[in-house]
């Protein structure tokens, strides 16, 4: 789940886009047993906890983050599991919500400053955020799934994008250039590194295949609380010299588009759209800075590690996919 760098005035767009996302009907909150460990804001909606004095984690709180962000896979396999024409995203946010449970976690976006539901689904022109609800997923149609679950005290944060069926040619290259983004951002980490280095490897090749990067959401710190410093633009500025030391935790989580990247926020205060209502996709991993690498946290044990001491950096984990979609799974 990205967090918000700066709020825009509600906008809705007229535009010649055929079939805009529009808000359908949003069902209520649903429970959590009472056994599972639960966040500072699940209650009131209100988080509590703030940014530690020292991000970096201890061995036991790593190996927290190793579990979470493998239940946090496999809740998201649970979900694209689910995707196909015909379904609707709330049928997607029960499956996420009965999975994180199943997993003896709670549903991180449930509650957290009153976002309503276990599960943000962002369909299309929509860049992140996008609230679960009644609205069946089209063939053609694209969308964002983002997962995070809060396991031991502890949270893992995982998104991709998947198709809807058959899309065309021009929304697949979208998702696949995003993905790329994804992880040449992670692979620009390092111990000693910047900030910057991260948003400067996005933007290079986000734009060399011609596509934009949203500025309004970034990726950020994560750990026994769902958002903190350090904060992770995926585009190149400058001025983000935040060193990274062994033991930091955070997302990247780059929000890549096919037109204008401007975003707008709707009525409902949460989801958020491409001004020109162009298609968008965002893939997004939780790491951790190693002395010699970075590790990727919402994988599971067996999958490969590109950027850690002998790993392969052009060969990543494979993609989930979503059941209506077909291919080989030959990722780069």
């Amino acid at each position: 789940m990205v967090k918000r760098r700066k709020r825009r005035p509600a906008l809705r767009r007229t535009s010649s886009v055929p079939n805009p996302i529009q808000p359908g009907y949003v069902s209520p909150q649903r429970s959590v047993p009472s056994d599972i460990g639960r966040p500072d804001y699940a209650l009131d909606g209100i988080p509590k906890a703030t940014t530690p004095n020292d991000l970096r984690k201890d061995a036991a709180t790593l190996d927290r983050m190793r579990a979470a962000g493998s239940a946090a896979r496999r809740v998201l396999r649970k979900v694209a599991a689910e995707i196909s024409p015909g379904v609707t995203t709330e049928h997607l946010d029960e499956t996420c919500h009965e999975a994180c449970i199943a997993e003896g976690g709670y549903p991180s976006p449930l509650n957290y400053n009153g976002f309503p539901k276990s599960l943000c689904t962002s369909i299309n022109e929509i860049i992140c955020h996008g609230i679960p609800d009644d609205r069946s997923l089209r063939e053609g149609d694209i969308i964002n799934c983002d997962v995070t679950i809060f396991l031991d005290g502890v949270h893992g944060d995982h998104s991709e994008t998947f198709a809807v069926g058959e899309v065309d040619q021009q929304s697949q290259k979208l998702i696949d250039i995003t993905r790329e983004c994804l992880y040449l951002g992670i692979g620009a980490v390092r111990a000693g590194g910047v900030v910057s280095d991260i948003g400067k490897a996005i933007q290079h090749h986000a734009e060399e295949a011609g596509f934009g990067v949203v500025r309004e959401f970034i990726g950020h710190g994560v750990g026994e609380i769902f958002h903190h410093l350090p904060n992770i633009p995926h585009y190149f500025e400058p001025s983000a010299r935040f060193e990274f030391k062994p033991g930091m935790t955070f997302t990247i989580e780059p929000m890549i588009t096919i037109g204008e990247p401007k975003a707008t926020l709707w009525d409902d205060g949460w989801t958020a759209a491409t001004m020109d209502l162009s298609r968008t996709a965002q893939f997004e991993h939780t790491v951790v800075v190693l002395e010699d690498g970075v590790e990727i946290l919402t994988v599971d044990e067996t999958e490969i590690q590109p950027f850690i001491a002998g790993g392969k950096p052009d060969v990543w984990p494979s993609r989930i996919r979503a059941t209506s979609t077909n291919g080989g799974t030959s990722d780069k």
